[in-house]
């Protein structure tokens, strides 16, 4: 099983190159379908628009929200293209982790001039090894 450090760090690389070579303003649709080819290509499992069910109060709620990409069945990849990420897309990829009982997740917009300011890792319940400047759900002091 690979490190979830070392997928997270191949889903960033491809994202910057496809970024660099693509632009910024094609369709997210695009951008996750490039990327999950790049990294079945790698040799990665890539699960595009996975169905998730949501158990709640007793009952199972079949395919109640889909995952843009799944990595090796733990990585979970949320893909926007946006001006400008906002608060509430963090949010979201906690939520997606929380439900599936995923430990990362990595956001990542294409829509801006450049990648930099629009990649975020949202953990949930994982010892986090990254800059704290890409994590969404930050403890406050």
């Amino acid at each position: 099983m690979r490190d979830i450090d070392a997928i997270s760090g191949d889903v960033l690389d491809l994202a910057l190159r496809l970024h660099r070579e693509l632009g910024p303003g094609l369709l997210e649709s695009v951008y996750e379908t490039v990327l999950a080819g790049r990294l079945a290509a790698m040799g990665y499992s890539v699960s595009r628009q996975h169905s998730m069910d949501i158990r709640f109060d007793g009952q199972i709620f079949p395919a109640a929200f889909r995952i843009d990409l799944l990595i090796d069945d733990r990585l979970v990849v949320e893909v926007k293209s946006v001006d400008k990420l906002l608060p509430v897309h963090g949010k979201q990829l906690l939520t997606y982790l929380r439900l599936t009982e995923q430990p990362v997740g990595l956001l990542i917009n294409f829509g801006g001039e450049t990648l930099k300011e629009g990649v975020r890792r949202v953990v949930n319940n994982h010892r986090p090894s990254a800059s704290p400047r890409l994590r969404v759900n930050q403890p406050t002091e």
